[in-house]
């Protein structure tokens, strides 16, 4: 099977998941166990009200025919109404998407460069010292929890130590967190620290795996100096468990912000999400989950994608039917 048709496959198949998502959380919100209406006009309200309010927003239909018509709206393009703000979801979720994605690609794009450089150095200084420390350091920093971490960012540089950055990230609404980067540089910092460990163990293994080929050793002999070894023949090796590395952390990135995002007050997925699951606002909450979900099924599509590209032979030959 020619790469093409393993894309078109794999395209399909997430498709498919990105439509199982869609029904559990569907689901799971129906399995809250408040009433919406009753969230929203408060428990004193009479009971003729609640169901006058339930009978507008479609809650009193089978929820069958209420999934049908959510979906048939995500199709179209609209996901529905804030039942908590009254604005349409799609315009809520996608100017919260983009502080999200601007979250994440801050927090990728340290993790990957500080991976990349103690991963490196690690691999090339194999049982010594300073791989032992780059190592240990590694596995300690994994064992914090991001909200931890978060926690400690704020105390040591917006509160008790510095006051260098803002302890809480409020982005004008309607302007782009880029053009507020020191509301960027905590909560992207304690995503990178949360994640880096693993890609940094990830990148060591890989080049440290490269390092130890026969042709590396044959040009070690030959009197290849040993930067040029890590930079023409490890690194490049080590590209294809990168990339998968990458995109399973950008799956975790998109997945976990919520912590983070809350910590911060971040006005990201994350907090919308919260937001909607305590006053019940149940389009917003569907909403975000499928985004989220969307996300993830992309990432890991284009990792494959690019591990394709990456290898001849899965690229050439019969590899990727695998």
């Amino acid at each position: 099977m020619t790469w093409p048709r393993w894309l078109a496959r794999r395209a399909l198949s997430g498709l498919v998941a990105v439509w199982a998502v869609s029904v559990v959380v569907f689901a799971a919100t129906q399995a809250l166990p408040s009433d919406p209406a009753r969230t929203i006009l408060g428990p004193q309200a009479p009971e003729a009200s609640v169901a006058e309010l339930r009978r507008q927003i479609g809650l009193d239909r089978p929820p069958a025919e209420q999934y049908r018509s959510w979906l048939t709206g995500v199709l179209r393009g609209d996901p529905g109404t804030s039942l908590d703000s009254h604005v349409p979801v799609g315009h809520l979720v996608s100017e919260r998407l983009g502080n999200t994605l601007a979250l994440v690609t801050c927090a990728t794009g340290a993790a990957v460069a500080a991976a990349l450089l103690l991963g490196t150095t690690a691999a090339a200084h194999r049982a010594r010292p300073l791989d032992r420390v780059i190592t240990s350091t590694a596995v300690a920093a994994q064992a914090i929890p991001a909200f931890v971490t978060a926690v400690g960012l704020i105390i040591v540089f917006s509160t008790t130590v510095f006051h260098a950055l803002p302890a809480a990230s409020l982005i004008e609404p309607g302007r782009s967190p880029w053009d507020q980067p020191q509301y960027l540089v905590l909560p992207s910092s304690a995503l990178a620290l949360s994640v880096a460990p693993y890609l940094l163990r990830q990148v060591r293994a890989a080049v440290a795996h490269a390092l130890d080929a026969d042709h590396v050793a044959a040009a070690r002999l030959r009197g290849v100096p040993e930067r040029r070894l890590l930079v023409r023949h490890a690194l490049p090796n080590a590209l294809v468990p990168l990339v998968q590395a990458v995109a399973l952390t950008v799956s975790v990135l998109l997945g976990g912000s919520l912590v983070v995002e809350a910590a911060f007050s971040y006005p990201g997925l994350g907090t919308a999400l919260n937001s909607a699951v305590q006053v019940r606002d149940l389009p917003v909450v569907q909403a975000v989950v499928l985004v989220v979900a969307a996300g993830v099924v992309t990432v890991n599509l284009l990792a494959d994608l690019a591990t394709v590209l990456l290898t001849p032979h899965l690229r050439t030959g019969s590899g990727a039917s695998a």
